[in-house]
């Protein structure tokens, strides 16, 4: 497991953005290609943008063929090193994780879909604008530092911006 990845359970904690993410990603589509060749891989969350701190975990959204059953794919995830954690409270998603400590998560949706185009969108946003950018990382070290062992508190925390910020991102502002 690489130094740069890796969160303890229970427990919220940021870091600066590290150079060896990217590569870090590739490398892991690489290892999953073999057991899910249809799935199209995406590196998604904060460790996608370049600069932005991240909880050191890596997200990879993997799109499933529309009309295929996600649950189809369980199989082939967890023989490639991966606990299936269900759908962690969203429709349409499976949530994998691997690593100890956990080091990548999975995120299984409709290639295409609506939580595709959402993940997808929130990134590019974040890419796309710097100043949202470092308004989100102020965000999340704040609320680490507040919450450094309540996930849902700072997940809670950030929920508003993210909202906002896909919204923004797929021209639903109102």
């Amino acid at each position: 497991m690489n130094s740069s990845l890796g969160l303890e359970s229970k427990t919220v904690r940021v870091v600066a953005y590290d150079d060896r993410w990217p590569a870090l990603f590739a490398a892991e589509v690489a290892h999953l290609r073999p057991f899910c060749p249809s799935l199209e891989f995406e590196h998604v969350g904060s460790t996608a943008v370049p600069g932005l701190w991240a909880k050191p975990i890596l997200d990879i959204l993997a799109g499933h063929p529309t009309g295929a059953s996600a649950l189809v794919f369980v199989n082939a995830l967890q023989q490639a090193g991966y606990e299936h954690r269900g759908d962690a409270g969203i429709a349409n998603h499976q949530l994998f994780r691997r690593g100890q400590p956990r080091a990548y998560h999975i995120h299984l949706v409709e290639h295409g879909g609506p939580l595709w185009r959402q993940y997808i969108g929130f990134r590019d946003h974040l890419r796309a604008d710097p100043t949202a950018a470092q308004r989100y990382a102020e965000l999340k070290r704040e609320l680490a530092e507040r919450f450094p062992r309540d996930r849902e508190a700072y997940m809670d925390g950030k929920s508003s911006f993210v909202i906002d910020a896909i919204r923004r991102a797929l021209g639903t502002v109102g």
